[in-house]
């Protein structure tokens, strides 16, 4: 049997959470996990974060580090280079 695509997004938001060596919190609204002052944002879809998504994690909810499944898109990255070069990227793990 099969698990919800619901339960799996949160079964991978607490394996991402344990990676990063921070303590999952979760919840609607709220962020992933945090390590001390950093906030992460664990996304599981294969779709790309977007740039105006990107900018709402970061300036809504106080996002520090953002890891997804399925990357960026190149704007995304690029108005992370430019405007916030404290916010890490991750993809599947790796740093971009």
């Amino acid at each position: 049997m099969t698990r919800s695509p619901s339960k799996r997004g949160i079964d991978y938001e607490k394996q991402k959470s344990a990676a990063h060596g921070a303590r999952h919190v979760g919840g609607p609204g709220k962020h992933d996990y945090e390590r001390g002052a950093t906030r992460g944002e664990v996304k599981c879809r294969k779709s790309p974060v977007t740039k105006p998504e990107l900018q709402r994690l970061v300036n809504q909810k106080r996002i520090t580090e953002v890891d997804s499944k399925g990357g960026f898109t190149g704007p995304a990255v690029e108005y992370r280079d430019r405007y916030r070069p404290d916010v890490k990227l991750f993809k599947r793990g790796k740093k971009i």
